[in-house]
């Protein structure tokens, strides 16, 4: 898919996304660094019950 040319500059919308995502980020962790890391801890640890709870029915099903 070709880029589209908007005057003088060529807008690519997935990097402006990226960036803007970045920046937001990095606001967050330094506006509010103690709340940063607990949603950090928050996502690693549902992402490890996540994990637990696939592991646990994969031996369910083959045992």
């Amino acid at each position: 898919m070709p880029e589209q040319e908007t005057g003088l500059i060529v807008v690519n919308a997935k990097k402006l996304a990226g960036l803007v995502g970045i920046a937001l980020v990095l606001f967050f962790v330094i506006a509010q660094p103690g709340q940063a890391a607990n949603l950090v801890g928050n996502i690693l640890t549902f992402l490890r019950t996540s994990a637990e709870a696939v592991i646990t029915f994969v031996s369910n099903v083959f045992s």
